[in-house]
């Protein structure tokens, strides 16, 4: 399962990312999309999980992280430009 991950505080990295969906079930991948500019965080990423996808999506949807609340859901398709 895809997750999108909002709202994140722009010091979050990867890791951080992986650590905090970890608790739910296994994650494949975890990426913070950067600025192509300036290459600082967006405040947002995605989470690749094999299982424990939709337990994360309900526990931390809302959650508070560093001080703001995420925004969790499952990942759409990205679509054409």
């Amino acid at each position: 399962m895809n997750i999108y991950v909002g709202n994140l505080p722009y010091t979050t990295d990867t890791d951080a990312l992986r650590d905090i969906f970890s608790e739910y079930g296994t994650v494949t991948s975890s990426a913070i999309v950067n600025d192509r500019e300036t290459g600082r965080s967006r405040g947002f990423g995605f989470v690749e999980m094999s299982d424990g996808g939709d337990e994360a999506i309900q526990a931390l949807d809302g959650a508070d992280y560093g001080g703001r609340r995420l925004k969790v859901n499952e990942a759409r398709p990205r679509g054409s430009r």
